[in-house]
């Protein structure tokens, strides 16, 4: 997704009347909403998934993580593709393609099947996540593209405060006996509705001239993920098998070579897939390692807390759900009202979130620690809470402080870059924090002394950015 908000379009210069009407725009959200509802929905239903196809706990990671993968390694290749072939087109390709994979994972009648799904599912999304942004981008300017571009970042965090709220809901409800299956299968009419207003209402868009797509780049980058998240995540269930420290060691020299192939294919003008003089740039590098510590954390604790609460603590899905429910309201209070004070805090509003976060994820853990398993929706509000209300101060501004410190030539590579590191952190999370804290939970820890060592370690973690953040205050 990387050059679509710097390359020209073939539309409509700016001009007074906006070229994107409010439903037109509403329809297009949809598409940075309904992929990251799909990737936080899921977290709540995994214990039942888990019981009804006889999945173990890696597989049940491969479900969060495999649709990250397939989403971070296509993200750019679905943007380049949206600027030759068309936006609109790329849009309603991959709004056809996610619809219809949700369809199968509600479908589907085995862990392979649903696994191979979510692959699809994630691939899908890439095709039509890129194309928001870019169609805002080239429809809109001024004071419209500005509130479009924030409702971008409202619609992705809404998102991803309510979707394990509303997964806990369905999965409770069992309407017409479905269960789990009903978190894939909102998606459908949803889907639907979208896809009839995305052909009657959205103009289409191409660039002037289209940026090659780095196939290779992408395969090498899917190839160096696949190698590090797969042994992470199957190696503790299966016992650390031979193949699985080869898949580790494998990951150095994929990495190696993904590298050298990006460095080659920039110096040749070739438009590689992650341009390395962008990643040189200093404010792309903190960016990067404050999205990194934030995405891959926050990952990981959404699966590991779905986990914990429905096992020792015994909650229902909906009561799950239910303790999630603080955090999402901290979250979206942060998401509305976050770029107006990101305007007035800018980096500082970052370094804000991390301390509140990290009060937030400690005070989770003396409730963990004292409380367990007798813990409820309840005794989990206020801890909740107050890291909700960190996080959201975390996320909501980070791209457009990091960017906005970036050499406008640039600006469009440098978003792409830390999107698709948004969707490779999360996928990561889910494998590392989340086979750490199954390691712990099997132990004398048990699952509450291993959901508070995972919220000390964020704590922790939180702490650790804030040198970092203030680094990216200085420029």
């Amino acid at each position: 997704m990387t050059d679509q908000l710097q390359s020209a379009p073939v539309a409509t210069p700016p001009s007074t009347p906006p070229l994107l009407g409010p439903v037109a725009l509403t329809t297009l959200l949809f598409g940075a909403f309904l992929p990251m509802l799909s990737f936080f929905i899921i977290n709540v239903a995994l214990p039942a998934i888990g019981s009804d196809l006889h999945a173990n706990a890696g597989e049940l990671q491969l479900v969060v993580g495999s649709y990250g993968i397939a989403n971070a390694t296509l993200l750019v290749v679905g943007g380049r593709l949206g600027d030759g072939f068309g936006r609109k087109r790329l849009f309603l390709a991959g709004l056809i393609g996610f619809t219809l994979m949700s369809l199968i994972c509600a479908i589907a009648p085995t862990i392979g099947v649903l696994l191979a799904a979510r692959v699809l599912q994630g691939a899908a999304a890439a095709a039509m996540t890129p194309q928001v942004l870019a169609s805002i981008s080239s429809l809109l300017a001024g004071e419209h593209r500005a509130r479009a571009m924030a409702m971008f970042g409202v619609a992705g965090g809404s998102a991803a405060a309510l979707g394990q709220i509303l997964g806990g809901a369905l999965v409770e409800a069992d309407v017409f006996g479905l269960g789990w299956r009903a978190v894939f299968l909102v998606n459908v009419p949803v889907g639907l509705v979208a896809l009839a207003a995305a052909v009657k209402l959205l103009p289409e868009t191409r660039a002037v001239k289209a940026q090659r797509v780095d196939l290779v780049g992408a395969g090498l980058l899917a190839l160096a993920l696949v190698l590090l998240l797969l042994p992470l995540t199957e190696g503790r269930p299966l016992g650390w098998p031979a193949w699985t420290w080869v898949s580790l060691a494998a990951t150095i020299p994929a990495v190696a070579l993904l590298g050298v192939h990006q460095h080659r294919s920039e110096k040749a003008g070739t438009s590689p897939l992650i341009p390395p003089s962008v990643l040189r740039l200093r404010p792309m590098l903190i960016g990067l390692l404050l999205a990194v510590g934030f995405f891959t954390t926050f990952g990981g604790f959404m699966f590991v807390f779905a986990l914990a609460t429905q096992g020792e603590a015994g909650m229902s899905p909906l009561e799950g759900g239910l303790s999630l429910l603080p955090m999402s309201v901290g979250f979206l209070i942060t998401s509305i009202y976050g770029p107006r004070l990101q305007q007035r805090y800018g980096a500082g509003l970052i370094l804000r979130g991390w301390i509140v976060q990290s009060v937030g994820y400690a005070a989770l853990a003396v409730v963990a620690l004292t409380v367990w398993p007798d813990v409820t929706p309840w005794t989990l509000a206020v801890p909740m809470l107050i890291a909700g209300f960190g996080s959201g101060l975390v996320m909501v501004p980070l791209m457009g402080v990091v960017i906005g410190q970036v050499p406008a030539t640039q600006a469009g590579l440098g978003s792409g870059i830390l999107l698709t590191s948004q969707q490779t952190c999360l996928a990561l999370g889910a494998a590392t924090v989340g086979t750490a804290y199954l390691s712990l939970a099997g132990t004398s820890w048990g699952q509450g002394g291993a959901l508070a060592a995972v919220a000390l370690a964020i704590t922790a973690i939180s702490l650790l950015m804030t040198p970092v953040t203030h680094q990216l205050r200085a420029r």
